[in-house]
């Protein structure tokens, strides 16, 4: 075909019917609901979007973010006053655009080292959290020069504080959903609850206008990346339309500070933190975040110079390659994150009036919906619905650190449960072999399976050779002696020799089977001295708890 004859040539246009019969097609049986997804918050996936949302919250997105772009806001992590100051300024050298302190643990600070630091105030944007009003940072106020106090801008999250005379950029009251988002939140409680606190903080205030033009929002950025986008948006929605329920149809802006969840992290195999931080990171850029606090993929044992540099040019590269810095809506107009934020913004809403209608945030706290959603995500990531890459699935046996770093605000993590496993594991485990019958296609399946299992735990297995009959498999079991056996093999050949097995297996060998089985066989083989069974959507940290114990107790009888 020449040049000349493609140009000529058109194609049928193809419509969301013909698309769903070829799905369905391909599915071979299986129902075209099956390419959906419900999420934690309620909301159904589709597997396509070929529709514009009826309702366009893009100019309102556009409208409700003053510039285009994001301020790198890195956390200065020392431990002292000098290192803090130090730490700063090659940050800012390097690239970080603004001073991020946490005081969860306070610094010693001297007047020398308070003056150095009100330059910096003078200069950049300043964030501190988890500050105490006895914490000696905030003098560095007192120390900043009376003529540009009105040009210093950030948020300062201390309760109880009198500000210094002149600082009338900087924001003290907001909605801080960091703690939220690790107890459970899902994104619509978490949109709710910024909106509850801002009714509660709204009601003690002279108006409107003083109030919003003191409020932030900080928001913990997951690894759920279209959600995540779509809640930074749905977000800037919903504080129009909580303005215009005060009668203000041009609401202040309120600055979004956005910061990398912990919820997802995890001391086994680290350097997927970096996935997800960059994940998350990204997320709250295409959201419109207007600060955004990545943090290194070594939070949880103790960040180090290369990491904070890592964490720092996370940001600095998405700004100088992707361009996105430039436009104030990057994730507007398209149709599956229209859509989400929208449905993000109903299913909030109406979850805000529903807490105002039960007596506000603090009665909605006491209720355990958040410990409700948190004790579904820990049972997903249990049996594997939620995947924590390098921890519940891939996991890699290699050494790992267990400390937690002091200098961190504890949190519920998803992994934590695994990692615990993971040390009681590290130093003493049982000898452990997967017996294999039969072909390589009839176990082989089954035996990378019970592998990567027992992994998530920190048990290393080995194969045996395939056997042909339980005599081979029997004598070889005594010369290797192993203290834990899985045995691997389709359901035909699993069935056919079990029993025989389990009646000329040496008695201090604790055997498992894997594959699912029915109650009937399971009770019989159990009573042969079975100790249990591995497959899959069961619950690893239960099972694994199980070998552990039936290791260290002896059960075999």
């Amino acid at each position: 075909m020449t040049i000349d004859n493609m140009k000529k040539t058109n194609f049928e246009k193809a419509d969301l019917k013909q698309w769903k019969e070829l799905a369905v097609d391909s599915l071979k049986g299986k129902p075209y609901e099956k390419l959906k997804t419900s999420t934690l918050e309620g909301i159904e996936l589709e597997p396509l979007y070929v529709e514009r949302p009826a309702i366009d919250n893009s100019s309102i997105v556009r409208s409700m973010k003053r510039n285009a772009g994001w301020i790198i806001a890195q956390q200065t992590i020392a431990y002292s006053g000098d290192e803090f100051l130090e730490q700063l300024n090659e940050s800012i050298e390097k690239g970080n655009e603004a001073i991020v302190y946490d005081g969860t643990h306070q610094l010693n600070w001297n007047d020398d080292q308070l003056v150095q630091l009100s330059s910096f105030i003078a200069q950049y944007p300043v964030f501190l959290f988890n500050v105490c009003n006895d914490d000696t940072i905030l003098r560095a106020f007192d120390f900043v020069h009376h003529e540009v106090r009105e040009k210093v801008t950030g948020i300062i999250q201390v309760d109880d504080w009198i500000m210094p005379v002149g600082y009338t950029n900087i924001r003290t009251a907001g909605a801080d959903l960091w703690n939220a988002h690790h107890q459970g939140a899902d994104a619509v409680t978490e949109l709710a609850i910024a909106l509850a606190e801002a009714s509660r903080i709204a009601a003690g205030s002279e108006s409107f206008h003083s109030f919003a033009d003191n409020f932030f929002v900080r928001f913990a950025i997951d690894t759920h990346f279209f959600m995540e986008i779509a809640k930074l948006r749905a977000f800037r929605v919903l504080w129009k339309a909580f303005a215009q329920a005060y009668d203000v149809d041009e609401p202040p802006f309120i600055p979004i500070f956005a910061v990398t969840s912990l919820r997802s992290f995890s001391k086994l195999d680290p350097y997927v933190n970096l996935l997800r931080g960059g994940n998350e990171t990204f997320a709250a850029v295409l959201g419109g975040a207007d600060m955004i606090q990545a943090h290194p993929h070594n939070i949880l044992t103790g960040p180090n110079a290369s990491s904070i540099r890592h964490s720092r040019n996370m940001q600095l590269v998405l700004k100088e390659e992707t361009h996105v810095a430039k436009v104030s809506d990057p994730a507007g107009g398209s149709y599956f994150i229209e859509q989400l934020t929208e449905e993000l913004v109903e299913k909030s809403w109406k979850l805000f009036l529903e807490i105002e209608s039960k007596g506000g945030i603090d009665k909605f706290l006491e209720g355990g919906q958040l410990q409700e959603n948190l004790l579904k995500l820990q049972r997903e990531t249990a049996v594997g619905k939620r995947a924590l890459i390098g921890t519940n699935v891939y996991a890699e046996l290699t050494k790992t650190n267990f400390d937690d770093w002091s200098g961190l605000y504890p949190v519920a993590r998803l992994a934590e449960p695994f990692e615990k496993l993971r040390q009681s594991f590290s130093d003493n485990q049982p000898k452990t072999i997967l017996l294999t019958f039969g072909e390589l296609k009839d176990f082989k399946p089954r035996a990378d399976f019970v592998t990567s299992f027992l992994a998530s735990g920190g048990i290393e297995s080995s194969w045996s050779p395939a056997f042909k009959s339980i005599e081979q498999a029997i004598q070889w079991l005594d010369s290797e002696k192993p203290e834990y056996v899985i045995v691997c093999g389709n359901d035909e050949i699993v069935s056919a020799g079990m029993e025989s097995l389990l009646e000329k297996l040496p008695t201090e060998i604790m055997l498992d089977a894997a594959g699912k089985i029915d109650e009937k066989t399971l009770n019989k083989w159990k009573q042969l001295g079975l100790n249990g069974l591995i497959f899959n959507g069961q619950n690893k940290l239960e099972k694994l708890q199980d070998i552990l114990t039936s290791w260290q107790g002896g059960t075999r009888k």
